[in-house]
Parts: structure tokens; sequence; C-alpha cells
């Protein structure tokens, strides 16, 4: 095969995205990957350090993603309002891009310094929404965890066809978030 004509790290990277959306992580190769992309494989060692490699930079991509949703969810908005919001935008990318998700679940190596600034980053978009309700810093990272908790578990429920009862899941999503919320607004009661 000749070389592909306008390919670059941010095409075979976007390339893999949909590549892991479509058919799972588990079916990424090298191989697979130059294939769908009209190249051969070691054309694709000049973008990427090996599947090793491309799995960091896609976790990187990925999670610049979740981040640049969250971001757009939660401007303007404060409170209950941003925290529907963003528990939305997370998991309508969760339940789009299924593949991407994935590589966005797993805390960042302490060694990914690229890795660790995004998840810090993401981090604060959620402190800021969860300013008005108070919390102290150990109570905020409580709450960012459980509100990470109950997305991921509805989410992951819901794609693999946990929820036979009849009652609309967009309703029962947003009763759980409410749910927190009452939570953090009773926290902030007590406090």
């Amino acid at each position: 095969m000749p070389h592909r004509a306008g390919l670059d790290q941010a095409t075979v990277i976007e390339a893999a995205a949909r590549l892991i959306d479509e058919e799972g992580i588990e079916q990424l190769s090298l191989a697979r990957l130059a294939e769908r992309l009209g190249v051969r494989t070691p054309s694709l060692y000049n973008h990427v350090a090996g599947l090793a490699g491309l799995k960091q930079d896609l976790a990187v991509h990925c999670s610049r993603e979740v981040l640049a949703r969250l971001t757009r969810a939660a401007v303007g908005k404060a409170g209950t309002e941003a925290i529907f919001s963003i528990a939305d935008a997370y998991r309508d990318y969760a339940l789009h891009s299924a593949g991407r998700y994935a590589l966005t679940l797993q805390s960042p190596q302490p060694d990914n310094q690229e890795l660790q600034d995004i998840a810090r980053q993401i981090i604060e978009v959620v402190q800021a929404i969860l300013a008005p309700y108070k919390l102290s810093e150990e109570q905020s990272i409580h709450a960012i965890r459980g509100l990470r908790s109950i997305i991921q578990g509805f989410v992951s429920l819901e794609v693999r066809g946990g929820f036979g009862l009849p009652t609309d899941l967009n309703s029962s999503f947003h009763w759980l978030i409410g749910t927190f919320i009452a939570g953090l607004e009773q926290q902030n009661s007590t406090t």
C-alpha cells in the first residue's frame, strides 16, 4: 500500500478512537488500524509509539474530550442546574462513545503528567459546580467520587441492558441525580 497523504498523529488517533467505539478496545491493534487507514502497519510508527503509545495517546485524547464536554456543560450554570448538565453530558459521552469512555475510567499513572493535568482540570470543573454546597475539601472528594460512581453505575447497567422495567431511563437517571443533589443539600444544611 502506498503512503497515504495527509496522515498525521491526529488523524491516526481519531481513527483509532472511532475503531474502539465501533469494535471495542480489545479489537485495537496496529494492523487493524493500518488496514482501516489504508496504510501499512510500519507507517503508523511515524505517528505513534507502538500499541502502548497509541493507547496512551488515546487516553489523553479521550480525557480531553471529556474535559471539553464537562466544561461546556458547566459554563454559565451553578448548583443543581450544573450538576444535571454535567451528569447528562458525561452519560451522553459514555453512551455514544463507549470505547473512548472506557479509556477514561482509570486513574492516570503518577508518571503521566499530561493525564494528571487533565484529571485535575476535570476535578476542578466538578468542584466549581459543587461550590454552592460549601463542602469541605474531603466532602468535595466524596461528592465527586459519588457523582462519578452514580453515573458510571447507571451507564454500565444501561449499556448492558440491565434495566428491563418500563419506566423511562432518562427519568430514572434524573431521579437518581436529584436524589444525589438532595443529599448534598441535606449535608449543607447540617454543617
